[in-house]
């Protein structure tokens, strides 16, 4: 599905037209009782950026994101790759928004929630991976690397594709039989981990932390399939992109996005406001 043209609005404004049957899904799912409202970051409410630390959301996106979080019975979440720190930096999500990193490896639920902890074997062995890939790295001009709680990111989108290719299939061979480790390949990176999580789990326990009766997950990159496989069948799944999905709904930017949030924002203060 692609959204239609552009038109202009009664307010003289550029205004982009979404299907209209994710328009009725999320009319549909701005009634529910608790509604939970979990985003991807980058690619969804951010455009992707060649370096990681000038990801900012859109400015549409980041004010409907924040007015839905003030709404009553309305919890908002990012669920990222990213590691929490990275996170909180580029996206300056309200205070209120739950937060799940590094694909759900880490989770913030407010004050007091506790940080992630590697035993003595998984901290060795996340030592152990990150001299692989720095040797790797100082092989393949252009790829970079990135320090998590819980891994080590491969970034390979500064990189020629051949160099990308090798330095992926070389993390690869490896890695993936390394019991302890953990591999998920994302857009021009290569995800490790030595403690096993997925986006989709963290669909599952914000679901259950919050008691979401309704759930809205966006997403663009094959991790966020997890996720989407974890909607339940009155939840509203979208991708963002032209990518291969199992989601009922798809966009094709994170313009697209900005615009679905403005429409769960508006049929949410409606449904709220008739309950009342």
């Amino acid at each position: 599905m692609t959204p239609e043209a552009e038109h202009i609005d009664e307010a003289g404004s550029t205004r982009l037209t979404l299907p209209p049957e994710l328009l009725e899904a999320v009319r549909r799912i701005a009634g529910t009782e608790h509604l939970l409202v979990a985003m991807d970051f980058d690619g969804t409410i951010s455009p992707i950026v060649d370096r990681a630390g000038d990801a900012r959301p859109l400015p549409r996106s980041a004010a409907a994101f924040a007015e839905l979080t003030a709404l009553p019975r309305t919890t908002t979440a990012l669920i990222s790759g990213r590691a929490l720190d990275s996170l909180r930096a580029v996206a300056s999500p309200p205070e209120e928004t739950l937060l799940i990193g590094s694909h759900g490896a880490e989770a913030w639920l407010g004050p007091g929630s506790a940080p992630l902890t590697l035993d003595p074997e998984q901290l060795s062995l996340l030592e152990e991976v990150r001299g692989i890939l720095t040797e790797i790295a100082e092989l393949a001009p252009g790829t970079v690397l990135e320090e998590k709680p819980a891994g080590v990111v491969l970034h390979t989108r500064l990189a020629a594709d051949d160099v990308a290719e090798d330095a992926v299939a070389a993390a690869r061979a490896a890695l993936q039989n390394r019991p302890g480790v953990y591999l998920k390949n994302g857009k021009r990176v290569l995800e490790t981990s030595v403690v096993h999580a997925s986006k989709g789990e963290g669909v599952d326990f914000l679901r259950q932390a919050t008691g979401a009766t309704g759930v809205l997950f966006a997403g663009d990159d094959t991790t966020d399939e997890d996720a989407l496989a974890r909607l339940a069948q009155d939840d509203v799944g979208v991708k963002v992109g032209l990518d291969f999905t199992q989601a009922q709904f798809r966009v094709e930017a994170p313009v697209h996005i900005a615009e679905l949030l403005e429409a769960l924002l508006r049929e949410r203060r409606k449904a709220l406001a008739a309950a009342s």
